[in-house]
């Protein structure tokens, strides 16, 4: 047989070897299917981005460009209501922000009616 260009009756002949292996006719063994995990446990280790929106506003790009170092914006939100808590961009709740310990934190008011307690299970 020649190693750099084999026919097609030494590449079929090494096949055939290859198959008498087996002896008896039996397939090789499939390797054991990986156990399947529950989703909810899957989705649990998923990373996601939690945010607290203060407020928002539409402005024009002539007072944008305005902007200096000491301009007040005014926001849509009431001064003292609670802020806007996001999960990936999605409203989830609503939060009031506090101190925990030298940073800001925030302390959940209100949730939406998401089934979150489903995914600790």
């Amino acid at each position: 047989m020649d190693p750099i260009n084999p026919s097609l009756e030494d590449m079929l002949g090494d096949f055939d070897n290859e198959a008498a292996d087996f002896g008896d006719g039996a397939q090789p063994a499939a390797p054991a299917p990986r156990p399947a995990r529950p989703l909810a446990q899957m989705l649990r280790k998923i990373p996601v981005r939690l945010t607290l929106e203060v407020g928002s506003t539409s402005i024009s790009l002539q007072d944008l460009m305005n902007i200096d170092r000491d301009s007040v914006i005014e926001l849509d939100t009431l001064a003292g209501e609670p802020l806007l808590i996001k999960v990936n961009g999605t409203a989830i709740g609503r939060a009031e922000v506090v101190l925990a310990g030298e940073n800001y934190g925030l302390k959940v008011v209100e949730l939406c009616d998401l089934d979150l307690g489903s995914l600790a299970s």
